[in-house]
């Protein structure tokens, strides 16, 4: 039975959790590609070759 509750409990914190850190989510998402974007300069740099 208490097993039962727990994962009861398990389920709604996860849910919970995830409702909770969506939003900060998408945001750090937005502003990582706006911040990389804007220090590029549209081409990578070159590899070191080995000799």
């Amino acid at each position: 039975m208490f097993r039962a509750i727990w994962d009861i409990l398990r389920t709604i914190g996860t849910a919970l959790a995830l409702l909770v850190t969506w939003p900060f989510r998408a945001l750090a998402r937005l502003f990582g590609k706006a911040s990389r974007s804007a220090g590029r300069t549209g081409r990578r740099p070159a590899r070191a070759r080995r000799v």
